[in-house]
Formats: structure tokens, sequence, C-alpha cells
């Protein structure tokens, strides 16, 4: 017993000496039930991954490796034991095909984009922020933030897909920012720039961080991964990542039940990474942070403009030339931000341009109208 101790002491050292990591070596679970593939495509994807830097624990059937393996029969067993181990700490993340988590927590994916071959991490891909749109993706941005931080990305840059409530979205965060929460964001890289992106910037990875709603996310997630394999097979990319929210401790990282062995073996780095680098309370801080923004306050003052009535009759001001054009206002707003301006006796006339919805007004009360539409809340600076 003492020689086995003292063996396992020193290729402990051995193991810290090499790969430049001393205490307590990180263990990253995988559960080998449920993949579309089949478990030996889980064990290849475990043995793809092995490294000195940690461990592997294989939570499912005895099969033939060198792996540890605590062994279960069933799915429900599976996930029972996966909880345990993760609870226990004797596992410090866990990557599995399926987990239901709660309302506020959502994964955050991580994809290798196929224009310029950079990584980009999506927020988010499975999961619920929150039961209101624009607030969920506020939320997605943080939780985004958080990983990113994890991973070693110091300054994240954000960039805000341009979906139904993305310009919500960017003046909600504009507003943290004003107020003191620490987000920069990315610029498009079409020669308008701007922080809301289009596709082009999401192929290029413009944007170290990509905020979406997780439904959109998850589509870009399985494109971004099976792209060159007819969509049967996930062969690139670090999965669906890990469920991060304002008050969750498990790591729990996803993996769709396509996921080929390349996508595992780097999944089960993508949780050594957000493991190490403390996710969670990284995200805690992130959100205490944002709170100290008035986070709850714009996300009050959203939710109480989202219900208010639009029945109110507003008398439309004499017809006028229409060339100058304000953007930034969100689709679902455009019709309400027009009423707003008829309101205020500027006429304004509600249009389509090339990277968005825009109001136009006359030249001459351009800037009123943009001043009146900030006050409104309805575009950001």
């Amino acid at each position: 017993m003492t020689k086995k101790l003292i063996a396992n002491t020193f290729l402990e050292i051995a193991d810290a000496i090499q790969s430049g990591e001393f205490g307590k070596k990180i263990k990253i679970g995988l559960t080998t039930l449920g993949s579309e593939h089949g478990v030996d495509n889980l064990v290849k994807g475990a043995h793809l991954a092995k490294s000195n830097l940690f461990d592997i624990v294989l939570i499912g059937p005895k099969v033939d490796t060198d792996l540890e393996i605590v062994e279960v029969n069933c799915e429900k067993e599976m996930h029972a034991k996966m909880e345990e181990l993760l609870d226990s700490g004797y596992i410090d993340a866990v990557v599995t095909m399926h987990y239901n988590f709660p309302i506020g927590v959502s994964t955050v994916g991580r994809v290798i984009t196929p224009a310029r071959g950079t990584e980009m991490i999506l927020a988010t891909t499975t999961g619920t922020s929150a039961t209101n749109r624009i607030e969920a993706m506020v939320r997605n941005a943080i939780s985004g933030i958080a990983t990113a931080k994890s991973i070693g990305i110091k300054s994240p840059k954000i960039g805000i897909l341009n979906l139904d409530g993305a310009r919500q979205v960017e003046k909600c965060l504009k507003d943290l920012q004003s107020n003191g929460y620490d987000v920069e964001f990315a610029d498009s890289i079409r020669a308008d720039g701007g922080c809301v992106m289009r596709g082009n910037d999401l192929l290029a990875g413009a944007p170290d961080v990509m905020v979406c709603d997780t439904l959109s996310g998850n589509i870009f997630m399985k494109v971004f991964s099976s792209y060159t394999t007819g969509g049967d097979y996930e062969a690139a990319g670090y999965g669906y990542g890990p469920g991060v929210g304002e008050d969750y401790h498990r790591r729990i990282l996803i993996l769709s039940r396509a996921s080929g062995s390349p996508v595992v073996a780097n999944a089960l780095k993508y949780a050594y990474d957000v493991a190490k680098g403390e996710v969670n309370n990284i995200a805690k801080n992130e959100y205490l942070s944002a709170k100290n923004a008035k986070l709850d306050d714009i996300i009050s003052a959203l939710t109480k403009k989202e219900v208010k009535s639009t029945d109110e009759e507003v008398a439309m001001p004499p017809k006028e030339v229409v060339t100058h054009q304000i953007s930034g206002i969100d689709v679902m707003d455009l019709e309400d931000a027009v009423k707003v301006l008829w309101k205020a006796s500027i006429y304004a006339e509600s249009g389509m341009g090339c990277t968005g919805p825009i109001v136009l007004v006359n030249e001459t009360k351009g800037n009123e109208a943009v001043e009146i539409l900030l006050k409104a809340g309805y575009t950001a600076k």
C-alpha cells in the first residue's frame, strides 16, 4: 500500500513537471450512452483528448479502455451518477449529450468559423436564459462574456447577430456600459461597421462572442459543426458548451447526439478550460457587476415598454420630403417609433435599409428626431 502511494505521488509530480500544473489534477467526466454514433464514438473522442493536463472519467457501460470507468447501464442511472460525481467534487466538469437545465441557464457554444478558421463563442445554443426574448439575449451576452473570460480571453468583444430584437439588446447593453458595466463591442467586417452583426460576420468570426437567441444559436452550432459532412456527423468545433447562468454551479457541457469523436475530444478540452477558469465564479461576478450597473432596472423598463398600449390614436403631421435615415431601431418597434415622432409633430415614415429597419425624417429634423427616439428608448447612441 505504501509503495503504491509513493509510486502515485511520483507519477503526480512527473505529470505536474511535464504539464506545468501543480495541485489537484482536474477530472472531467464523459457520459457514454445516448450517442447516435454509439459508445465507441464517445470513447474514441475521450482517447483523442487524453492529456497530462486532466484526467477523464467515463460514466457508462464497461468498455475496453485504460481510462477510469464508473459503470452504469442506463441513461437515467448515468445522469444520476453524473450529478453525484459533480456535486461531491469527484469530477470538476462533465460532458454529456442531454440535460434539462433550469430556466435562467443556457449553454455557451464554441465553434471554428469556416471563413477564417478562427474560434468564436456562440451565446447561446441550448436552454433558456429568460422567458422574455430580449432579456434572454442580454443575459446570453453576459454569460458569453463570462465563458470567454474563463477560457482566457481577458477582454472579449461582443457582437449581436442581426435578429429580431437585436437593436433593443444593443440599447440594453449600451445602457449597462454607460452605467459602468465593462463590456466591449466588436465591429462588423462590413464597411458600415457597428456591433450588430450580419451573416458575413458570423462566418468570419468577427466578434469573440456572438450573441443570439438560443434557437438560432442551436441551428448555427449544427451548421458550423457539420457543414462538411452532410449534417449527420458533427465533425468540427467544441460542442454546445457549459450551462451558464446567474447563480448556477454545476459545470455541465452539452454535446449533440450527432457529435463525432473530434467534437467529443474538443468538448472535453473545453470542459477542462472552463473548469480551470472557474466559469461559474466568473459568471457570478459578471452578473453582480451587471446588477450594479442597473441590469434589473433596464430589464424592468424593457418589460414595461413591451406591455404598453399601442392603441393610442396619433394624428399624422403634414407630409414632407424624408431622406434622413435613422437606424438602430428594432423591427418590432418600428411603427411605435414613427408614432412617437408624429406625436412630437415630426413627420416620419418607416422603411427597411440594407442593414435593417430605419425611420425616415426630413433632413432638417434629423438630430431632433434622434434625440426623441433616444429618450423614448427606441434606439441606442
